[in-house]
């Protein structure tokens, strides 16, 4: 049974609204730190603690009471200038927040925390007192861990007859006799509930694990803290409004098509049909736009939690690094806001780690003492902009090609062809790392690999500058949204295919003599730049029908190109239907056009990798598309 049996709605608000103070609270530490004798932040501290003993009284949760009691005891003293802040007391205070928060996480499993360390409480207690306290080892936020790709479906080859049932609903036209097995599962392209963020107890959660017999009810706790959204009430008023609009339209046509099945045919009742239709588009444009405004969280929420996780990480290497945030107030859909969190703990912690110095090296080259990252959000047209920019000593291009031949990822050929730019991309590669000796932090080269996949999986991509002693930017840019995605719609051997628009730099005519043979590729010049000839059928697999017409000038990552198209429908927003359990290479998802037909929505940046270029890999996708376009 759980130990807040009756409680549970009671303990859910306590652990969101605690999560979020204890977050604030952390952040104003960090800022206390530099301003110390700053009384209004202080006293925003001790209101923000006192809050939560507060919440705790109300649940009887004796060990955070305790411990919340000495600490906010320490606030009033260092307010009321009774005791100085020195970075030793700082690390307790943190260590405090900390076991806190892992408090929090043992609650989020519906069980009563155990008691905090008694040493912890011993520090506090001769903090309280005047003594002077040891320094404490700083405890950063874990780096999560590498995420992993979702597995093929296991055993023998895909029902594609299934397959093709469960992406379009229906039969194929063409059938091939395979063995019977489980259709692959289609997800569905807006979550039936919004993912909530995780709480910041989610971290310690793991290391406080509730034991096997209450698993299922932490399982239930979590998930229910998982699928809630806090939504400004004027969005749901717009949405509720325009449902009635649409409600009153939707009247007129059933009564208009009442009169049309009588045989009511004349022109004004044509004409208030077509007015009809065209009110009920715009309505459902305006409802579409309402809805996914709902999912529209501001970053803040995320960024919130890296100032303390910069502090204590440079506390850890003896460094001082001040991490700047901008932008907070950017709207991002909540769910990429999840599936930010680890790319941008990996950004952060390689600035601090890799990108600046030492205080002694920076003072030895006459910079700062204090060195400064960046973290910035801005909306740039129907993209976020994030940035992470440190002023440390830059990446060497030369360094990074050698370390990438040493560790066997590249040959030395290909190291030699590369430019400083492409070199740079070199970070990216699993298994790559400029540490030479591995140590607690860094050095085992799985970040920023794992960085580049989850960009990737969230339509984003992710450029590198970088400018040796001066420093390093990281720049990601990403969709509003995955729910809806803006596509070019293009025609190769009678098939329609969609790329992100995301990519499509222009469209250019195609003509023989413009082709030229360089180093045994096509290439064609466009404004002074020579761009290679790729072919969308040949990258598919299939044999090209016809000399293909249109080239769609593309970048993809560091890369542009010309992808050969026979012809082009026009641009299009979609709704892309993921593919669960299996992944063809190239293909990111599917969609469905106007007329019903399926449309892949293709993933470039997979189908133009050559490392996944296998026969396999590309025998699977050859037949997954010859059975959705009756082609087997």
């Amino acid at each position: 049974m759980s130990d807040f049996a009756g409680m549970e709605d009671l303990l859910q608000d306590f652990l969101t609204e605690s999560s979020e103070l204890l977050s604030d609270v952390d952040n104003k530490l960090v800022e206390l730190e530099k301003r110390p004798e700053d009384k209004h932040l202080l006293n925003d501290i001790f209101r923000g603690f006192h809050t939560i003993k507060g919440g705790a009284g109300f649940l009887n949760v004796d060990a955070l009471i305790n411990l919340c009691h000495r600490t906010e005891n320490l606030f009033d003293k260092l307010r009321n200038g009774q005791l100085k802040l020195t970075p030793e007391l700082m690390d307790v205070i943190l260590a405090a927040t900390g076991v806190v928060r892992d408090m929090f996480g043992a609650m989020g499993q519906a069980r009563q925390p155990a008691a905090a360390d008694p040493s912890l409480l011993a520090q506090l207690d001769a903090a309280l007192e005047g003594k002077a306290v040891a320094a404490a080892a700083p405890t950063p936020a874990p780096s999560p861990a590498p995420s992993q790709p979702a597995p093929a479906v296991a055993g023998s080859e895909p029902d594609w007859q299934l397959l093709h049932q469960a992406v379009t609903g229906q039969a194929p036209k063409a059938s091939t006799s395979k063995p019977t097995a489980p259709p692959v599962p289609v997800a569905p392209a807006v979550p039936t509930q919004p993912a909530h963020p995780p709480l910041p107890a989610a971290e310690p959660v793991a290391r406080a694990a509730a034991p096997a017999a209450k698993a299922p009810a932490a399982s239930q706790q979590l998930a229910t803290q998982e699928t809630t959204i806090r939504i400004d009430t004027n969005r749901l008023d717009q949405v509720l409004n325009l449902s009635g609009e649409i409600g009153l339209t939707k009247n007129r046509l059933t009564t208009l098509r009442t009169d049309i099945l009588s045989g009511k045919t004349d022109g004004a009742t044509l004409k208030a049909l077509d007015e009809a239709i065209g009110q009920l588009d715009l309505l459902v444009g305006d409802l579409q736009n309402a809805v996914m405004k709902t999912r529209m969280q501001p970053i803040g929420r995320l960024f919130q939690k890296y100032p303390r996780l910069a502090r204590d990480l440079a506390r850890q290497l003896g460094k001082d690094v001040e991490l700047v945030i901008s932008g907070e107030e950017t709207e991002l859909d909540k769910t990429m806001l999840e599936d930010l969190n680890d790319p941008l703990v990996h950004l952060v912690r390689n600035a601090v780690d890799h990108g600046v110095e030492t205080i002694e090296d920076r003072i030895a080259i006459g910079k700062p003492a204090k060195s400064i990252v960046q973290l910035s959000a801005t909306q740039v047209g129907d993209h976020i902009l994030l940035e992470i920019i440190d002023d440390g000593k830059g990446m060497r291009p030369d360094v990074l090609r050698r370390k990438a031949v040493e560790k066997g990822l590249i040959d030395l050929e290909t190291a030699n062809s590369m430019d400083d730019k492409q070199a740079l991309q070199l970070v990216f590669l699993p298994g790559f790392s400029t540490k030479d000796q591995i140590s607690s932090v860094s050095g085992r080269g799985v970040g920023m690999d794992v960085v580049k996949t989850n960009i990737q999986k969230l339509n984003g991509r992710i450029d590198i500058q970088s400018v040796v002693g001066e420093g390093t930017r990281f720049s990601i840019s990403l969709p509003l949204t995955l729910a809806i995605l803006p596509v070019l719609v293009v025609r190769v051997c009678d098939q329609p295919f969609a790329v992100p628009l995301a990519m499509v730099r222009e469209i250019i005519p195609i003509r023989p003599e413009h082709i030229q043979e360089v180093s045994g590729r096509a290439t064609i010049v466009v404004r002074d730049e020579i761009l290679s000839v790729r072919s969308l059928a040949r990258l598919i697999g299939w044999e090209e029908t016809q000399t293909p017409q249109f080239g769609v000038l593309m970048q993809a990552a560091e890369n542009s190109f010309i992808l050969a198209i026979d012809s082009f429908i026009g641009r299009d927003d979609v709704v892309i239907k993921p593919l669960q359990n299996i992944r063809p290479r190239g293909i990111a998802g599917a969609t469905l056009s106007g007329d019903g037909s399926v449309v892949l929505v293709l993933d470039m940046e997979s189908m133009l990798d050559d490392t996944q270029n296998s026969d396999h890999s590309a025998i699977k996708t050859t037949q997954f598309l010859e059975m959705l376009t009756h082609k087997a």
